[in-house]
């Protein structure tokens, strides 16, 4: 059965009273010995004080040592240690104290055992992923690399501590200009079959108030292969499917042409040879648009007049122009930005549009140069959207795939991008848009 609860100051009161009753009756006793009450008081008052302190003192020894225990744990707490208790027997004020003094260690003693559980799980997910993690300080050295960083630049030994430019002075050539160039990107080590292919992502951030910067090496080689794989299987079913589209109707021609030959019946082979002419340049065509888009070659910047420019289109595609034009120039490489143009131009008329709703805006912002094509045409559903800018990817019967593919390419090598969104109303607004400093398109 508990013991019933009592109060700290109740006790007290209870140590006051006993001491007052033992000073009145030592003053009693001293009265009638003495026949002289101030002689018989400052008898009792010298008897009665040693035993009020010695009272006093046993009444609150115990509630000390409490407190230098509640300090000591709080100390270990500190620390990080949350593995002591306290055990108050008592049931008054300083229990309930105990009490939640033990539950607030438990609490954190949970909590603690929760965190590093985390901990041990969040490292060993780091420590076996396959990407090379990194974690570079503000003076240049390594504060954390895990396994596959180990192995990628230390030969599985400890990177801790290390200098990241000294690393880098070990590493393969292609990983020191990756760094060099800063921001992240592709690298290829190796030649041949033992080529791989990096991604390097870096990414910058502060912490404990100091800057610190993630490094990222992922390899891709397999899923780049498996990817090429895939893209060769595509181009061989489009090239195939254009190829079988106009060589067996060829043949067929040929064949008709030869008996009506053989036959003498020559007043059909003149509409004979326009057929075959006409699939003949239509496979030309098609061929060249491939070879364009294989060999486009790294933009040469040039001075660009708007308004010179965009006569220059409207020569070859009708088209309204929305809006004034820049009034600053653009460097701009003047033969792939007109061909993405014209491709995107084209496409705009066969949108099914009405040729006058086909326009072109150009609008310039802090950074950035926006260049749009519009239409109001059906537009695209949320598949075709997705698909779209993919290389041979085409909703048409005759179409290639590669004239948004092309134009992404263009706008991409230029450092900007492209997008495609409905407009409200009907129709497709493709946006290229590119980055520009003071002095025009860089």
């Amino acid at each position: 059965m508990p013991s019933p609860r009592r109060s700290i100051a109740g006790h007290l009161a209870l140590v006051c009273i006993g001491v007052a009753t033992v000073a009145v009756l030592l003053a009693l006793l001293f009265d009638r010995l003495f026949e002289n009450p101030w002689l018989a008081g400052c008898a009792a008052l010298l008897v009665a004080v040693p035993v009020a302190l010695m009272a006093a003192r046993r009444a609150v020894r115990p509630a000390l040592s409490l407190f230098r225990a509640l300090a000591g744990t709080a100390l270990s707490y500190r620390d990080g240690d949350f593995s002591f208790g306290l055990r108050w027997k008592p049931r008054d004020e300083l229990g309930d104290l105990v009490a939640a003094h033990n539950e607030l260690g438990g609490v954190l003693r949970e909590q603690r055992l929760s965190l590093v559980q985390r901990e041990l799980l969040l490292d060993t997910m780091v420590q076996n992923t396959p990407v090379a993690m990194l974690l570079v300080g503000d003076g240049g050295h390594v504060v954390y690399g895990n396994l596959a960083a180990r192995k990628l630049l230390n030969q599985g030994r400890k990177l801790e501590g290390l200098a990241l430019e000294a690393l880098l002075r070990q590493a393969a050539p292609a990983l020191r200009e990756a760094m060099d160039r800063g921001g992240d990107g592709l690298f290829s080590v190796g030649d041949g079959d033992e080529e791989e292919v990096y991604h390097l992502a870096r990414r910058a951030f502060r912490l404990n108030g100091r800057p610190h910067e993630l490094l990222l090496l992922r390899q891709l080689t397999t899923e780049l292969r498996r990817q090429e794989v895939q893209t060769w299987k595509k181009v061989i079913r489009v090239i195939s499917h254009e190829l079988n589209n106009s060589l067996a109707p060829v043949a067929s021609l040929a064949h008709s042409g030869a008996e009506l030959t053989r036959r003498g019946q020559h007043q059909r082979l003149e509409a004979i040879f326009g057929t075959i002419e006409e699939r003949a340049r239509h496979l030309e065509g098609f061929i060249r648009g491939y070879a364009s888009f294989a060999k486009l070659p790294t933009p040469r910047l040039e001075t660009v007049l708007w308004p010179l420019f965009v006569e220059r289109l409207r020569s070859q595609v009708p088209f309204a122009l929305e809006g004034g034009l820049p009034e600053d120039n653009a460097r701009l490489d003047l033969p792939q930005m007109e061909q993405a143009l014209l491709n995107l131009l084209k496409n705009a008329h066969e949108s099914g549009s009405a040729p006058e709703h086909v326009a072109l805006r150009v609008r310039r912002h802090p950074g950035l140069l926006r260049i749009e094509v519009m239409d109001r045409g059906t537009g695209m559903n949320d598949a075709v959207l997705a698909n779209a800018l993919v290389p041979f990817y085409s909703t048409k019967r005759s179409g290639t795939g590669l004239g948004l593919a092309l134009a992404r390419e263009i706008a991409e090598a230029h450092g900007g991008r492209i997008s495609l969104n409905n407009r409200e109303g009907g129709g497709l607004v493709v946006a290229m848009v590119l980055p520009v400093a003071d002095h025009g398109v860089v």
